[in-house]
């Protein structure tokens, strides 16, 4: 282990760089730059919002606001997992030719959606102010389940980059199960309409939310979707590093 943060330590510039690289490289030939990460989730919710308002019990004006704290924590996850995935793969021409710690190519993916997920938090905090939902003392809490996803990608991208290398059919098979996700996330309806509550129990993003949810609704942390979330990000984490390590030093033979 503590060859493993020597290491860490000694590449960080090139985590660094990599980071900086790929947010540079997401918007190089888009005219309005950064801009799209705040205006893409402003787009996609009024669409969202005006779309399944119907599906509310009642008219709630703050409809807008549910549905961007839910999507916008969906939609790192799923970016960041999907280029994750690819990272080994994408970056094979630099791991044949230079000794580079190959986590370094995953975890970069996921840092550079999540300062640009984090950069998409101005959106959110602009809704709040236009559809009046007032902040309280919870909303301090926000940071838990936003680590907790954070920890959740880094555990999800190290198993599917790890799959990805040596079974190249995971990309569309993990399209799918992020469409899965979406809809038993409660992104855009309440989850109290659906009869069959058992399938939020195995959906790690819809516990995060719920949280997240809570704090800028200034609700406490719901406990048992706090340990739920907590249990399935540690448990990804554990289980990615593991089999990443193992399987890295093979990677080589299938790129």
């Amino acid at each position: 282990m503590e060859r493993v943060f020597k290491n860490f330590k000694k590449y960080r510039y090139l985590l660094f760089e990599l980071t900086k690289k790929n947010i540079k490289l997401k918007y190089r030939r888009s005219y309005l730059g950064i801009l799209w990460t705040l205006l893409e989730p402003i787009l996609t919710t009024i669409v969202l919002s005006i779309v399944f308002t119907s599906l509310k019990k009642k008219s709630d004006s703050t409809f807008p606001v549910y549905i961007l704290t839910g999507r916008l924590l969906y939609s790192f996850f799923a970016q960041s997992t999907k280029q994750a995935m690819k990272s080994i793969r994408r970056n094979s021409g630099m791991i044949k030719k230079v000794y580079v710690p190959k986590y370094i190519y995953p975890i970069s993916d996921i840092l550079s959606n999540y300062i640009i997920f984090i950069i998409s938090m101005l959106v959110l905090f602009g809704s709040m102010l236009v559809f009046k939902v007032n902040p309280t003392k919870y909303i301090f809490n926000a940071f838990i389940p936003l680590i907790l996803i954070l920890i959740l990608c880094f555990g999800m991208g190290l198993i599917l980059t790890t799959m990805a290398v040596f079974f190249r059919d995971m990309e569309y098979l993990w399209s799918v199960v992020l469409m899965m996700i979406m809809y038993t996330s409660a992104i855009f309806y309440d989850a109290s309409i659906v009869s069959k509550q058992w399938i939020f129990h195995f959906n790690p993003i819809y516990h995060i939310i719920v949280n997240f949810r809570n704090c800028i609704y200034g609700a406490p942390l719901d406990m048992k979707s706090l340990m739920i979330s907590i249990g399935y990000s540690l448990a990804s984490l554990i289980i990615g590093i593991i089999l990443f390590y193992k399987k890295q030093d093979k990677f080589i033979l299938n790129i």
